[in-house]
């Protein structure tokens, strides 16, 4: 066989000669890297060099061959829902297309185009041979895994044997199940093959880049999965793989930060086999000390951030509208470079309504999980489990079942279209369990560990996804609700309606209800639930009396110099997410104000903590803030608070003083706070105290000469106008925000800080419990009230209608 002269080529084209508009002869996917490659590499986005073998070849062998008649025929009587119908006629579909004769001439080109390759890249060049339809890649239509590739493939035979294979995979299970539940004919689809270089990405990482939050639809952050090896454990869920978010609207500002990382298993990598052709794959774990990093460092994340955007950008001009994108990476184990080897666009979590809410809920308390895992979508389902060890189980599965398996592969995706809802033990957020439940809108729990041991076939469970990134399995069929609210005719009141909220794992998901920020971010929330150590125990850990606490702090430290810094990085992560999620808006975090029996609870703290008869009246606030006993651990807090704004940008961040007794702490707390680089007035800074101590009320002039605004704590000035300890039970019939007394209270805090031209807000239970407090408050003219995310919408309303009532007179 010769090589053809590239002037008369007809079969071949070069990706620098293609470009999205091209679609109809390259597919999808050949003409995004197209695009990319002949438009992106000059502004610096690395594509590796590749040709396409264009829907020409497929489309005369399918003519020519009058095979396309007796595809037709096969597909005659095809029953997607019979698996052993689809899989046999599947089989014969594509033996129909592997043994037609493939055209001569498209065989040179090949040839020929490699040999140009090999030309540019040297003769070890091995290539990576990808199917592209021309339905796939689209914004309404992924079609991603249905189609067959081949990795690090030799010239010569190996290479027109590996683009046949392609060509016959347009007659896969998966995508004949996926054409048909889309609509499409199966004879209108033709197929194109991407021959690129090769990026030996098993001999280093690789994983998957996304433009938008997966889970929530957040368009504003950039997620980048990282694992060792070839990508497709990342996509097949085999491994669990490192995630990285990266906040655009500061990045664009020039603050270069992650802002929040996640370790993840990493426990095997994919590498090459040594087959002559190198298109067989195996896995073989990783060790102890891979496992134990990261796959990539923040510079690493930080780069395909600025490929992920330049790439973003692009595709959204040539729409004219945004196209958040679906990108695979891959470094060269011996080059070392970052490549973009694919983009498509995000067909999921981008179709979210933005004027949809569906929000999910158990209905009651249920007891402990059985298991937990990674969440994939918000919902929740209940149903038989069917456990699958492997393919051959399938044909068992029956619609409605939950379906429980190690991981899942894209042959799988038939049944997965009929379960109720999918739990693995292994994979990540980007899986392909993760991706086909997004697609399907089911929830799915992945990464679970031990669900096929833990869970038995017959067995009624309880799938919920509705508590943020955990999603957990629950014993029984459990009632649950579910609520769905169009926000497009709702107006905003003028009234500030703002969110209480803890835990960064929600921070996406509650920003996108209408809101005005964030009232109250609970410092010691977030330690609890993202650092977990006592800040004395990590400024101090040559104090901790027990060995065990102390290896276990410094196991959690080991990537950081000290756990000093370990608890800045985590507490400034956790900070960041809430106020990324919600930039610009104003979001408050309020300063730690656990009790001191809460603080004991952390690690390390009983070394640290005192025991108190009344804690609620004890060591707790500001009065923790510039004592000895606590003063370093506080440097910590002011730590993370200062990197959250100056050097990760999120400068929307106001602070919160908690629990302030008299003036004098007030100055102290300032003070304190300015000498960890945190000044009031400095770069925008304020500063707020909570409105919580009937003295705060009755010295509200004075303690506005120090404070930029009040947040009116309700539990705690409830307890103390009342005389009530909110934590007992036998006198709880006492505590009511509705006294008299406390609506008092309530009226002197907001007319005093009007007095006072400062801001007055309120952020307890009381008007997330009580639509009349909520309704006096804004006669009074209060500026805020912050509230428990499920009373959002129910508040707008309430004030709405308020403030509509006052206008009227």
């Amino acid at each position: 066989m010769h090589a053809a002269d590239p002037g008369e080529r007809r079969y071949v084209q070069w990706f620098r000669d293609t470009g999205h508009a091209d679609l109809p002869l390259v597919g999808g996917k050949n003409a995004s890297l197209g695009e990319m490659y002949r438009t992106l590499t000059d502004q610096g986005v690395p594509v590796p060099n590749g040709f396409i073998l264009t829907t020409r070849a497929y489309r005369e062998l399918i003519a020519e061959q009058s095979v396309a008649e007796a595809l037709r025929e096969t597909l005659e009587g095809l029953v997607v829902d019979d698996l052993r119908n689809l899989a046999q006629k599947a089989e014969q579909c594509r033996r129909l297309i592997y043994d037609a004769p493939f055209p001569q001439a498209a065989a040179e080109e090949i040839l020929a185009a490699h040999d140009e390759l090999v030309k540019e890249y040297g003769a070890d060049l091995r290539v990576a041979v990808r199917s592209s339809a021309t339905a796939e890649d689209l914004p309404e239509a992924s079609f991603a895994g249905q189609h067959d590739s081949y990795l690090n493939v030799s010239g010569g035979q190996a290479l027109i044997e590996a683009c046949r294979s392609c060509l016959a995979s347009v007659f896969t299970d998966r995508a004949i199940r996926y054409r048909h539940d889309r609509g499409y004919d199966h004879l209108q689809v033709a197929l194109s093959v991407g021959v690129m270089k090769m990026v030996r990405a098993d001999l280093s990482s690789s994983g998957v880049i996304f433009t938008i939050d997966t889970e929530s639809g957040f368009p504003d952050v950039v997620l980048v999965n990282a694992a060792y090896g070839l990508g497709e454990n990342i996509v097949q869920g085999t491994v669990d793989p490192d995630e990285f978010y990266v906040h655009k609207p500061t990045f664009r500002k020039g603050h270069r930060c992650v802002l929040r990382r996640r370790l993840g298993a990493k426990l095997v990598r994919m590498v090459c086999g040594r087959r002559r052709s190198g298109s067989e794959t195996c896995n073989r774990p990783t060790s102890a000390a891979e496992r134990r990093v990261f796959a990539l460092t923040d510079e690493e994340v930080l780069t395909l951030t600025d490929y992920a955007l330049a790439i973003e950008a692009h595709f959204t001009g040539l729409a004219g509208r945004p196209v958040p994108m679906d990108i695979e990476w891959a470094r060269d184990g011996i080059d070392g470079g970052l490549y973009i080897v694919q983009a498509r666009p995000e067909t999921v979590a981008a179709r979210m309504n933005p004027n949809e809410l569906v929000r999910y809920r158990l209905q009651k308390d249920s007891a402990d999980p059985l298991l937990t895992g990674r969440a994939v979508g918000s919902g929740i389902a209940t149903g038989a489990v069917r456990v699958v060890s492997n393919s051959s189980e399938l044909t068992a599965f029956q619609p409605g079942e939950i379906l429980v398996a190690d991981t899942t592969a894209p042959d799988w995706g038939t049944v997965i279209r009929l379960a109720s809802a999918i739990v693995t033990n292994k994979g990540g957020r980007t899986c392909h369990a993760a991706i086909v439940a997004r697609e399907a809108g089911i929830p799915a729990v992945v990464g679970a560990g031990n669900a096929t041991e833990a869970l038995q076939s017959g067995q009624v469970v309880t799938v919920s996804c509705a508590g943020g990134e955990v999603g957990a399995v629950y014993d029984g069929a459990l009632d649950y609700e579910r609520e769905v609210t169009d926000l497009s005719d709702l107006p905003r009141p003028a009234t500030r309606i703002m969110v209480n909220l803890g835990n960064p794992d929600l921070a996406f998901r509650t920003a996108m209800l209408p809101n005005d920020g964030v009232g109250l971010a609970r410092l010691e929330f977030i330690i609890t639930e993202y650092v977990g150590a006592h800040p004395m125990a990590a400024a101090h850990p040559e104090r901790i009396s027990d060995r065990a606490v102390r290896r276990l702090l410094q196991k959690q430290a080991e990537d950081f110099d000290s756990p000093a810094d370990y608890f800045v990085a985590r507490l400034a992560e956790g900070i960041a997410t809430i106020a990324a999620a919600f930039y610009p808006k104003p979001v408050i975090v309020r300063l730690s104000d656990f009790k001191v029996n809460e603080y004991a609870a952390l690690l390390g703290g009983t070394d640290f903590e005192i025991a108190e008869a009344n804690p609620m009246l004890g060591f707790r606030g500001a009065a923790r803030y510039a004592h000895p006993a606590y003063r370093d651990g506080f440097e910590l807090e002011c730590r993370a608070l200062k990197r959250v704004r100056e050097e990760m940008g999120l400068d929307n961040v106001k602070i919160m003083v908690p629990f302030c007794r008299r003036v004098a702490e007030a100055q102290t707390v300032l003070q304190q706070m300015a000498e960890y680089g945190l000044c009031r007035g400095e770069n925008g800074l304020e500063v707020f105290v909570m409105c919580e101590i009937p003295n705060n009320v009755i010295l509200i002039d004075e303690f506005s000469r120090h404070f930029d605004g009040f947040s009116i704590g309700s539990n705690d000035l409830t307890q103390l106008t009342l005389g009530v300890d909110r934590d007992s039970e036998i006198v709880a019939f006492d505590f009511d925000e509705r006294d008299p007394g406390v609506m008092k209270m309530l009226e002197l805090a907001v007319t005093g800080a009007k007095r006072n031209g400062r801001h007055s807000g309120i952020c307890g239970q009381a008007p997330s419990d009580f639509p009349e407090v909520a309704e006096f408050l804004v006669g009074l003219g209060i500026d805020s009230l912050s509230l428990n995310p499920d009373s959002v919408l129910a508040t707008t309303r309430l004030v709405l209608d308020v403030e509509s009532r006052i206008r009227r007179g």
